[in-house]
């Protein structure tokens, strides 16, 4: 996909929401770039401190190319961009900040389904209330050798939900070669601030 899909499958879940975010096994970026040019757009007037991305991957090399295709495509973004060299499956182990949004991009297929709810429910606890999960994933529930635990968006209006979040909403779907459909959808935590589950 090129920048501009990206952004597009993406947009709806990223305006309009907070400007504190982490983005889950972000490898090279290509989301990242999507993330950063939509937080700018949905805070025109932010200083340059209130908007973050906490760019989480276990891949150094991957991160560093990242930080250079950052720089390359906005060298003048006001988004902060702090990189993180983890596994996001350890996630009880990192220091985040409250976060209002969370982007998990082609990411979660790679969790088991019972870590993959464990994650999800930590994930609702990092969250501000009304913060707001993003995920893009491929629309089956049989994956392959690369997308070994897909989850098709019936699948993940149910799990969203089972790990405290509202009724999730389709925010995007295309066409893919490899697995039949790709989608984005968002999920957001209720604005009372205990748990649901």
């Amino acid at each position: 996909m090129e920048h501009h899909e990206h952004v597009a499958l993406i947009r709806d879940g990223i305006l309009g929401a907070g400007p504190v975010w982490a983005e889950l096994g972000s490898g090279e970026g290509a989301f990242t770039l999507a993330l950063s040019d939509l937080l700018q757009a949905s805070h025109p007037d932010a200083y340059p401190d209130q908007l973050q991305i906490i760019s989480i991957d276990r891949d150094t090399r991957a991160l560093d190319r990242q930080r250079a295709n950052l720089a390359r495509h906005d060298p003048r973004s006001r988004v902060t961009t702090t990189h993180l060299a983890a596994d996001y499956r350890e996630l009880t182990t990192l220091a985040l900040p409250p976060l209002d949004g969370v982007l998990a991009a082609n990411t979660l297929h790679f969790v088991r389904p019972k870590p993959r709810a464990a994650l999800l429910r930590e994930l609702w606890e990092r969250l501000n209330p009304g913060g707001r999960i993003v995920v893009v994933e491929y629309n089956v529930d049989r994956g392959n050798l690369w997308v070994p635990h897909a989850f098709s968006y019936e699948r993940w209006q149910r799990m969203a939900q089972e790990a405290g979040f509202r009724e999730p909403r389709l925010l995007h779907a295309r066409p893919s070669r490899h697995l039949r459909e790709i989608y984005a959808a968002s999920a957001d935590k209720p604005n009372h601030a205990g748990p649901s589950h």
